[in-house]
């Protein structure tokens, strides 16, 4: 997975990332949660910039009993307008608590020092909740080093007359060394914060986090909001208010800002009850044809849409539309309503047994199989259920899904490989897998399965797809089901030919109630019911005599793999939770769609920086279409990180925070080849000058690149 883009440390301007050293010096703590003075204090400090998972930063664990000493150095990507929150832990046996918070805004700290962040000591306050009141927690002492701006690129000119010009009440002074505070003449007070805008409030949750009440429109924020971001918010909103009556009102799609201090849009969509980043103006998908006469849509509690038929009184999921009969997903018609609630209930039960925090699983690419094999079998079968957090070893990618997508799809290409001795194909024109009765050769065979079987409800559990499928039998055995003679022709046909077709008499062949079998050059005779090898098969009894064989089929020496397959899978997830589901939907469910429909591709792509009217749009799709499926396929696991769709087709991708549509952004020079942010299912598509430039980075790209960076 790619990240934003840093800049070098100097000079940087407004909206540029730099690299900002902080170091945390020391603490003195003082929380009412503390326990006596002379109990020795366990407690770490976490830095994160601008509310992001992705720029959060730990030191390490410190002891003491009054002053705690760190001298440690947290590197973090920020802008001069960066926003950080740190916050200072203590560490408990079962749990941390947290002691105090403090937060720095980067904008005022560079206007204090003339722009420059060289070694810069800062003394702060720490606050924490008492009783529900806002108290003093302490101090923290930090140093802030490396990131040098141009001031004249900041925003309003000077931090001092923005608060001059809103607050009349409010006046600016610095201290003789150094340090802004701010003077309140109406209550006769001091803080060291920048006041906020008038009409906000801060506020402390339950769970210590700061956050902002705006009483004039009635909203709550967690970033701090400051005059620009609502001037922005008001100038959006009086725009916003020329435009009512055009179709974008009508559709109940609005604009709010997240993150105020960058005033970043986002899009909400009060029919859906969802939100994205992507303006609908721009997506096309407002523009849809109206339902035909006497047809409404609605939405379940959960957001699933469904469409009601006043003329008949009956719902359905199928949109009526023209062109939309698959639900605008692709979704084949024989797994509609009926799976789909199967399908719910299934995720329902993942959700509901989930377990907080991750597993880290750190592998080498060229060793994935035995590096799998260890850390998955080391860990406890439930802790498998914890959020994945795969680390390729040599690779900077951060695993937000992207990697554990291609993890999942390149470990069972190597588990499933019939080269391994531990599956074989079906037969010669079937590549579906079933256990190879000559695993036995390796004398570790049982232990492989269960962790096989583990690895397989992982996938399950987590919603992944596999590289490769098994039969269809092999599926009816985990249902606990039992395969039929018509399984038999789906794997082997000639022998279930030759068993329907043939006569007893007229071949004159005879037939006992035993099989023999050969693994590995040796030669066994296998009754197929008791003292089977001593009766004779009759016209009569051919009937008991095919059950009996197809059974012995599809069960010859691998019962004892198959019983460690199974044990491996229920430790994950319990077999119980598969009993509404037939074959065909969990192999389904575990390998997904493979056939790629081009239209359902294009109708749900969204694009950032690009429209669907830009000509590197019309030139990718047109090399999309000169493509065959496998390169499809390719291109598909390029940007999603495996080559399987789900049940839904592409309406139904999921990213790292659920649902997350195929996206095409304008990034980068056209001297790059297109990248790929496998956890957002993102393509960043360089602005390419012809058709001929595009075909050839983009196939190249596809076709050459392999694992994960961050930028």
């Amino acid at each position: 997975m790619a990240a934003a883009t840093v800049s070098r440390p100097g000079g940087g301007q407004a909206t540029e990332k730099s690299q900002l050293t902080l170091k945390v010096l020391s603490a003195k703590p003082q929380s009412p949660k503390l326990p006596n003075r002379h109990s020795r204090l366990s407690s770490f400090v976490e830095v994160t910039a601008d509310g992001l998972t992705s720029e959060t930063k730990k030191t390490g664990k410190r002891s003491g009993n009054q002053e705690l000493q760190w001298n440690e150095d947290l590197t973090l990507n920020v802008t001069p307008q960066s926003r950080l929150d740190l916050k200072l832990w203590s560490c408990h046996t079962l749990r941390k608590e947290l002691l105090g918070t403090a937060t720095i805004d980067l904008l005022d700290t560079l206007w204090t020092h003339d722009g420059k962040m060289e070694n810069v000591q800062l003394s702060l306050v720490l606050h924490t909740e008492n009783k529900g009141l806002v108290v003093s927690g302490g101090e923290l002492n930090v140093c802030l080093d490396g990131l040098v701006v141009d001031l004249g690129s900041l925003p309003n000119g000077s931090a001092a007359t923005d608060i001059s010009s809103s607050f009349h009440s409010w006046e600016q002074r610095v201290l003789p060394h150094g340090r802004v505070y701010y003077v309140d003449h109406n209550t006769k007070t001091t803080t060291w914060e920048r006041p906020l805008p008038p009409g906000w409030e801060k506020r402390v949750d339950q769970r210590g986090r700061f956050y902002y009440v705006d009483h004039n429109t009635r909203t709550t924020t967690w970033q701090r909001p400051t005059v620009e971001s609502v001037r922005n918010y008001e100038q959006w909103q009086s725009q916003r208010s020329q435009l009512q009556g055009k179709k974008t009102s009508k559709k109940k799609i609005s604009q709010r800002f997240t993150r105020l201090l960058f005033s970043q849009v986002y899009f909400v969509n009060h029919n859906t009850r969802t939100t994205q980043w992507e303006d609908p103006r721009t997506q096309g998908m407002i523009q849809e044809p109206p339902l035909p006469p006497g047809w409404e849509m609605k939405y379940t509690t959960e957001g699933v849409r469904y469409f009601v038929d006043h003329n008949s009184r009956t719902t359905t999921f199928k949109d009526p539309r023209p062109g939309f009969e698959s639900r605008q997903g692709g979704s084949p018609g024989a797994y509609d309503r009926s799976f789909r609630w199967k399908y719910h209930q299934f995720r329902f039960l993942c959700h509901s047994n989930a377990l907080p925090s991750h597993v880290k699983i750190s592998v080498s690419r060229q060793t994935l199989f035995e590096d799998s094999f260890q850390q998955i079998m080391n860990v406890k079968p439930y802790d498998l259920r914890r959020r994945l957090y795969i680390i390729m070893r040599g690779e900077e990618g951060l695993d937000y899904g992207g990697i554990a997508r291609q993890w999942f799809f390149l470990l069972s290409h190597e588990v499933l490989n019939p080269m391994y001795c531990l599956f074989e194909y079906a037969g010669k024109n079937n590549y579906c897998l079933q256990i190879n009765p000559a695993s036995s050769i390796n004398p570790d065979h049982l232990t492989y399965f269960r962790f096989i079987g583990r690895f397989i409800a992982m996938a399950l559990y987590h919603g992944k797809f596999i590289d490769t499928g098994f039969t269809l039998p092999f599926y009816k055995r985990m249902l606990n089901k039992k395969p039929t003679l018509k399984d038999l022709e789906s794997i082997d046909p000639e022998f279930y030919n030759s068993i329907i077709e043939n006569s007893l008499e007229e071949c004159g062949v005879e037939l006992y109630f035993a099989q023999d079998m050969e693994i590995l050059g040796k030669v066994t005779t296998h009754p197929l019911k008791d003292d089977g090898e001593n009766e004779l098969v009759t016209q009569e009894n051919k009937e008991e005599y095919i059950s009996l064989l197809t059974d012995w089929r599809f069960t010859r020496g691998v019962e004892e793999q198959n019983k460690a397959f199974l044990d491996g899978f229920n430790e994950v997830v319990p077999l119980e939770w598969l009993r509404y589901f037939d074959e065909k939907e969990l192999e389904l469910m575990l390998c997904g769609m493979q056939e790629i429909d081009l239209s359902d591709w294009q109708k749900n792509t969204i694009y950032r920086h690009y429209t669907k009217n830009s000509k590197q749009i019309h030139w990718f799709w047109q090399v999309v279409k000169e493509m065959d499926n496998e390169k499809r396929i390719r291109l598909l696991q390029f940007v999603t990180g495996t080559c399987r769709l789900p049940v839904g087709g592409f309406a139904e991708l999921i990213g790292s925070n659920g649902p997350q549509k195929f996206c095409i952004d304008k990034v980068g020079k056209e001297t790059w080849l297109p990248r790929s942010h496998t956890c957002f299912n993102r393509l960043d598509l360089p602005p390419y000058r012809n058709l001929e430039q595009l075909r050839e980075k983009l196939l190249f790209a596809i076709e050459e690149t392999e694992g994960f960076g961050q930028e």
